[in-house]
């Protein structure tokens, strides 16, 4: 046992590995050494089998905790402890592989030589299929949360045959080709060793089970396809892509396993005058020239009410506004946004006479020293200028 490497070494592992990590382990390293990969490289080939016994060993976990306590000699058939070597020996030996395990390692990696992946747990529960609905709601729907029907066709238990599939008073039967495994094998040599296949029974499809007399509602599939209509409560502050997950609303599972989930995908319909950043809105509000000078009371529409803001005199163009707890509730919690305003510059078109005289005077009477920014500016260029 001297010249054997310690398992956890092959494996790339410390002493105390995780049944996930051993097995992601293998898969590396069995990539890595896989003799399809290196053709007639012995060195590669000897490694696969040094990966796959230390696999056997640490896979199991009577032998892993023997070999943890006493090493190889508690693998060892010779040395007493009973618990039987790797037997890697076409990797099919009573120490090696169960096929389903070597299956569900390597059938995602090359294929059918090792049998389909998962095979082993066909006939187990396995939960159904996830669904996915979208939904168009308006902005304010979105911020104040409703309550919505959602309408979609799904599979459903027969009501005849309550699933089963049989007809009502027959059973199903065990399946004569694979005894009620679900699965079926055969065995391949090949020059590295005798390989075995594992495949889904053509019979029963991996049930374990058949039908004699089919339910005639479902034709012996247990399932009927349904449109259904289902409550969905929207919670406020949703936003566009928002993702509601309806627990157990899904397509029903199989062989006693849950049923999936049903995720309805939220899209919300744009505002007329908000626009939206999580939990804050925004809003442009247009002034005129006399109120942003002067100063003014202006009324400020919210997604609730109207607010009187006083816009300071001197007020510049783009200026932004903060009104606190304006916004909209955040989701999954009980703080407000804010609603943040934005005064713009709106300026006079198509002035009549006494108009554009009534201007002309303003703007004699306010002078250029007024204006701090343009004098700035004239100064500036006439500078760059010069």
């Amino acid at each position: 046992m001297a010249d054997k490497r310690d398992y956890y070494e092959v494996l790339g592992l410390k002493k105390g590995a995780t049944e996930a990590e051993i097995k992601k382990a293998f898969r590396k390293k069995a990539m890595e050494f896989h003799p399809d990969k290196n053709p007639g490289n012995k060195s590669a080939e000897e490694s696969f089998k040094e990966v796959n016994e230390a696999y056997g060993i640490l896979s199991d976990a009577k032998k892993k905790d023997l070999y943890d306590k006493f090493g190889h000699a508690g693998v060892d058939p010779n040395a007493g402890f009973g618990a039987g070597g790797a037997g890697f020996g076409g990797f099919s030996g009573s120490g090696g592989f169960a096929s389903g395990d070597f299956g569900d390692i390597f059938g995602d990696l090359f294929g059918g030589i090792f049998g389909g992946s998962g095979g082993a747990r066909r006939n187990g529960p396995r939960k159904g299929q996830d669904l996915q609905k979208s939904i168009r709601i308006s902005f304010n729907e979105a911020a104040f949360g409703v309550k919505k029907k959602v309408t979609l066709k799904k599979t459903m238990e027969c009501p005849s045959c309550h699933g089963s599939g049989a007809e009502n008073g027959t059973a199903k039967k065990t399946c004569p080709q694979c005894n009620g495994r679900g699965q079926v094998q055969s065995q391949q040599n090949t020059p590295f060793g005798s390989f075995t296949n594992v495949g889904t029974c053509p019979m029963c499809h991996g049930t374990g089970e058949v039908i004699e007399k089919p339910c005639k509602q479902c034709a012996g599939s247990g399932r009927i396809r349904k449109e259904v209509t289902i409550s969905v409560d929207i919670p406020a502050g949703v936003d566009n892509d928002s993702i509601i997950s309806l627990k157990g609303q899904g397509e029903p599972g199989s062989n006693g396993g849950p049923p999936g989930d049903l995720y309805v995908i939220i899209g919300v319909e744009p505002h007329n005058l908000f626009a939206r950043s999580g939990s804050d809105l925004r809003l442009d509000i247009p002034i005129t020239f006399d109120q942003a000078a002067l100063g003014a009371t202006i009324i400020v529409p919210t997604l609730t009410e109207k607010v009187s803001y006083k816009v300071p005199p001197g007020t510049q163009p783009g200026t932004v506004f903060r009104l606190k707890g304006k916004g909209v509730k955040a989701l999954r919690s009980n703080r407000m946004g804010d609603l943040y305003v934005k005064v713009n510059l709106e300026v006079p078109t198509k002035l009549n006479g006494d108009q554009k005289k009534a201007v002309k005077n303003m703007a004699e009477k306010i002078g250029e020293d007024s204006y701090t920014k343009k004098s700035k500016f004239a100064e500036t260029v006439k500078k760059l200028l010069d």
